[in-house]
């Protein structure tokens, strides 16, 4: 008796996605399953973007199905399709966009902006399509860390079009000014900016938008939080009290307004000496991760305070394009990769979508 698509799925079971934690075929990721003789090929579809492990994943899965009796070849497909998380509070959802995540901070000078820029192309290199919206109105930082400048273009005279760079598309109020203007703006003008430049863009086909908040509590972050279908926030901190408590206050805002905490990344946590290799915890040891589990929150990964990072981020190449083979690339991939498999597990939780109500009548 030949292999079976039952065997095949028993076989594939025995592989655990390492995003996940779920085997391939709990988690239906397992698709047109095609067995011919000793030919076997099927599918693996993944809800996250995940390219650089997909090597690995093939090899895994083709070890375990050639492991079955009968079975001399196997071919084995691994695709990404992002889905669209529902939007909250029945908002609509931006067209163009399937899923935006907010990166916030209550303080400033965390690290935020290198933070967001490096999720982003992170999330690029992984395989997805991805947008950054620099929301910060009064501090615009994308422009100079994604190394783009000039003035996005209107074909129509009514929207825009997004400046690209690294592969991904930007917009920000700091194409608008010169970089030495301030923005006098009370907080209705600067929410109002804000929403122009996020639905007058045009956007195209983008898995992620990567929203770069100003740090606090203020207009610009409650305004986003209920006008703009989030999927979810990213909380940025350093491990020292006075940044946690901060933190907290974020944590708190966004918990308030409905939208969910995809997990915390904690900033400059360790830094190595580059001459003789000493490590120092200059911002105190594990703070950002102490707090995350006392709150329930995801402890998405640390990053070291160093020069480097500083360099290539003000130099307009950010760590992810100037070391994408190098340790803290990693980091800020699988951080990604993290984000993006909360909001593929919560897409694939249809319980937060609202209720279809029917009407029938009785004969």
């Amino acid at each position: 008796m030949g292999t079976t698509q039952q065997d095949i799925e028993r076989a594939v079971a025995t592989v655990v996605d390492p995003n996940t934690g779920h085997d391939f075929v709990s988690s239906q990721s397992l698709k047109n399953v095609q067995v011919s003789g000793g030919d076997v090929s099927f599918d693996i579809e993944l809800g996250y973007p995940a390219r650089s492990q997909v090597p690995a994943l093939r090899q895994a899965l083709i070890a375990a199905v050639r492991a079955l009796p009968g079975v001399d070849n196997v071919s084995v497909n691994v695709t990404s399709v992002i889905q669209a998380l529902t939007a909250q509070r029945g908002m609509l959802p931006l067209p163009q966009v399937k899923n935006i995540i907010a990166v916030a901070s209550g303080k400033g000078g965390v690290g935020k902006s290198t933070t967001s820029a490096n999720l982003a192309l992170a999330l690029a290199a992984e395989g997805a399509r991805v947008g950054v919206l620099d929301a910060d109105i009064y501090g615009p930082s994308q422009p100079l860390m994604l190394g783009l400048s000039g003035k996005p273009e209107s074909r129509d005279g009514k929207s825009m079009e997004p400046l690209v760079n690294y592969g991904l598309q930007v917009n920000s109020i700091g194409f608008m000014v010169t970089p030495d203007q301030a923005m006098i703006w009370r907080g209705p003008m600067a929410t109002q900016a804000l929403e122009q430049l996020l639905r007058l863009t045009n956007w195209s086909n983008l898995d992620y938008m990567v929203v770069d908040l100003p740090p606090g509590t203020g207009d610009i972050q409650l305004s986003l939080s209920q006008r703009v279908p989030l999927s979810g926030a990213v909380i940025v901190t350093t491990p020292q009290d006075i940044a946690l408590a901060d933190a907290r206050k974020a944590v708190s805002m966004f918990e308030k307004v409905g939208v969910p905490i995809l997990g915390l990344v904690e900033n400059m946590a360790v830094h190595v000496c580059s001459n003789c290799g000493h490590v120092e915890h200059i911002f105190g040891a594990d703070g950002g991760k102490r707090y995350a589990a006392e709150k329930g929150i995801d402890y998405l990964g640390a990053l070291p305070l160093a020069l480097a990072i500083r360099e290539q981020t003000d130099s307009g190449r950010p760590t992810v394009v100037a070391e994408p083979e190098g340790e803290v690339a990693a980091i800020y991939k699988q951080i990604a990769r993290q984000v993006a498999v909360r909001i593929a597990s919560r897409a694939r939780d249809f319980s937060g979508k609202l209720p279809t109500i029917t009407v029938s009548h009785d004969t």
